[in-house]
């Protein structure tokens, strides 16, 4: 079952549920929105248009679109100009949450990480590994 919430865009109560976050009226306005961009775009000379462009013919904000390529509605692949931002940077990518560059630097980060714990790890050992046995001369008669 689902919870009760508001709306995230007209602010009214309704049962949220696993397909929908939004309620009933906003979810047909979307359906609505998404067949505007939809029929907008499948025509083969728009295929190539970008966000710019779509938002401008069809009206519907981009991060409705957004949404739409988000939930797999609309497919990047057929549609090479479109996809939505980094969540990093906000360069414009078609798969995952990261572009390339951000990707790049955030596996570096991680293993620098990485070896400065294997480092730190390692000195430890070592630490342990020290061993100095002391005596006094008076009791080695």
């Amino acid at each position: 079952m689902g919870e009760i919430i508001n709306c995230p865009t007209c602010n009214n109560i309704f049962m949220k549920n696993a397909f929908r976050d939004v309620c009933e009226a906003c979810f047909r306005e979307e359906e609505r929105q998404y067949d505007l961009v939809y029929n907008f775009i499948r025509k083969r000379e728009n295929r190539t248009a970008t966000m710019l462009q779509v938002t401008k013919a069809t009206g519907v904000p981009e991060t409705l679109i957004y949404k739409f390529i988000k939930h797999k509605r609309l497919q990047v692949s057929q549609f090479p100009n479109l996809g939505y931002p980094c969540d990093q940077c906000g360069e414009l990518i078609q798969k995952g949450k990261l572009c390339e560059t951000c990707q790049t630097s955030f596996n570096q980060q991680v293993n620098k990480l990485k070896e400065a714990e294997n480092r730190k790890a390692e000195d430890l050992k070592n630490q342990q590994m020290r061993t100095y046995h002391t005596f006094d001369n008076k009791d080695r008669k």
